[in-house]
């Protein structure tokens, strides 16, 4: 039997950390304005250790009296792979925080980096980048040759940091930011070749800073290429016995999908799941030499195909092609084809590296605060 194993926050406690956002659970600046930059000192009162976000407040000194504040982090996944504990801060510390302000005027901001006034020590760690950057390999192989999409024997490891984050058409020169958003709006007609309903939901999308996100909102899986931009990863475990690939995700809501290798219609299966529309579609695929080939019909709407927001119908197809040049690359290329949304078929494509020697995280999105 085939089988394989289930961004960052650095974060300074001590010392002055500038901190680029990881893959987050929700578009920053859909909350808080990057033109409006802010430095607090306070002493902490509480900690809010709970999912999407961690939070801090600190009491502020301010005249004649105190203001409390609100400051947003990464994720509990996030902070404890930079290396933080519960008790990394706690209350009655100093702090010096610097970020973003909340665009609602609240007395809340996104900490870009946290000052523990108390000792002058750096704490931070980032096992993902040290794993991707580790000398290449051969592609590990199964006896009859095809590439494993997950690791060998003995070794854990799970697939991570996209070279892309958003879904654009090949050739378009497109810039996003780590969530999807456009960093230039004017670019919305380069990425993908719209039915004019299509494009104008998607910039709505953009405009309202991606707060619609279904997957934020109300746990919906990513479906579609967004399985391979979500903020933890992803994993292969390849079930040879039954003919099937399972994709298990570390972020969204740590959920899976079924890739069937055994030529069977894709339709709903007796004893199945019916012939109703699905968040993954309906996979089938094949090994074309050292290419995984995926076919996938039959999905439902009510998804984000990609990060950033791009829409879809019913009549979604999709052909995946996945393959693994060397041990730390993975290759994914996608092609769309939804006469519903778009004018013609497009793709588009990145890599994911290894990450090495460690565990698929795992971020349930039914743990967020209320």
């Amino acid at each position: 039997m085939k089988y394989g194993v289930y961004g960052l926050l650095a974060v300074a406690l001590g010392a002055f950390i500038s901190v680029t956002p990881a893959l987050a659970h929700h578009e920053i600046l859909g909350k808080f304005d990057d033109k409006k930059p802010m430095t607090l000192k306070g002493t902490v009162s509480k900690i809010d250790w709970a999912n999407p976000h961690v939070h801090i407040f600190i009491n502020v000194p301010a005249d004649p009296s105190v203001n409390n504040w609100a400051v947003e982090l990464e994720s509990p996944v996030d902070l404890q792979k930079a290396g933080w504990k519960l008790d990394s801060v706690k209350p009655g510390d100093p702090l010096t925080v610097q970020g973003i302000v909340a665009r609602n005027g609240t007395r809340q901001i996104w900490g870009s980096s946290v000052v523990l006034t108390a000792t002058n020590k750096k704490v931070y760690d980032i096992p993902a980048q040290r794993a991707a950057n580790a000398p290449a390999k051969p592609t590990p192989r199964w006896p009859d040759g095809h590439p494993r999409l997950g690791p060998p024997p003995g070794e854990t490891g799970y697939w991570g940091n996209p070279t892309a984050m958003g879904l654009v058409q090949s050739g378009a020169n497109v810039q996003m930011d780590a969530y999807g958003l456009l960093k230039n709006i004017s670019d919305v007609d380069k990425v993908a070749p719209f039915q004019r309903w299509a494009r104008d939901l998607y910039e709505l999308r953009q405009r309202n800073f991606l707060k619609d996100d279904p997957m934020f909102l109300y746990c919906k899986p990513p479906g579609g290429p967004r399985q391979f931009q979500t903020p933890y990863g992803a994993q292969f475990v390849e079930d040879a016995d039954r003919k099937r690939v399972f994709v298990f995700i570390g972020g969204g809501n740590h959920n899976y999908r079924i890739i069937y290798t055994d030529a069977r219609e894709q339709k709903g299966q007796l004893r199945g799941d019916a012939d109703n529309p699905l968040y993954y579609g309906r996979a089938v695929a094949k090994w074309e030499g050292d290419t995984f080939v995926v076919d996938t019909k039959g999905f439902n709407e009510k998804f984000w195909l990609s990060n950033g927001g791009l829409p879809h119908t019913e009549q979604l197809h999709l052909i995946e092609r996945i393959t693994r040049p060397d041990f730390n690359t993975l290759k994914y290329e996608v092609t769309v084809d939804d006469p519903g949304a778009y004018t013609k078929m497009w793709t588009s494509s990145w890599n994911l590296k290894w990450i090495a020697g460690e565990e698929l995280p795992i971020y349930f999105c039914q743990d967020n605060r209320p």
